[in-house]
């Protein structure tokens, strides 16, 4: 049976979620999978002790959590030796615009450039607009970024993007290539 840690860094919530559905899914799949949240200290898993890693984080300020950056930082040598996946979540993945494509490449190779990590496979994934969880200036904020790229802007409620269908076959792939490699 592998073994896989999927470590996550959220700020709002989603991206919790979605490390959830992807450990869910490799259980289900027959795998042993750990879900650990990058910013709980004091809870450093070490990627030698798994088959395969997975690595998600969602953009916020045109960069990904610091608990996650340092994380893969400290283990970069180790996560060379396994497969590995990064789940960059996103909203701009909705935009399908190819000036976003190109920031949003930019993003993922700039974290990669920073901690020294070649993922075996990077997935985008959409993310979410929690207007409700949002203070009143990023509601705001973030409703006229929204406005401009043609989204949806009534904050009285939230909007999950995520394709789950599509993160679960993901998982259930990069599953098959740890097994058959």
């Amino acid at each position: 049976m592998a073994r896989f840690l999927v470590l996550y860094g959220t700020t709002d919530g989603l991206t919790a979620k979605i490390a959830g559905a992807l450990c869910e899914t490799l259980s289900g799949a027959g795998a042993e999978a750990d879900v650990v949240d990058a910013g709980a200290h004091g809870d450093d898993p070490n990627p030698e002790s798994y088959d395969a890693v997975i690595v998600a984080a969602s953009v916020h300020a045109s960069g990904y959590q610091r608990d996650v950056e340092r994380w893969v930082r400290a283990h970069a040598a180790a996560l060379a030796m396994r497969p590995t996946a990064f789940v960059s979540v996103c909203l701009g993945v909705l935009e399908k615009n190819p000036a976003t494509d190109r920031a949003l490449a930019q993003i993922v190779d700039g974290f990669l450039a920073k901690t020294g990590w070649k993922p075996t496979v990077v997935k985008p994934v959409a993310g979410a607009l929690l207007y409700r969880r949002y203070n009143f200036l990023k509601r705001w904020l973030m409703r006229r970024i929204v406005a401009k790229a043609g989204g949806d802007t009534d904050t009285s409620r939230d909007y999950e993007y995520t394709d789950w269908e599509d993160l679960r076959s993901f998982a259930h792939e990069f599953h098959r290539r740890v097994l058959l490699p």
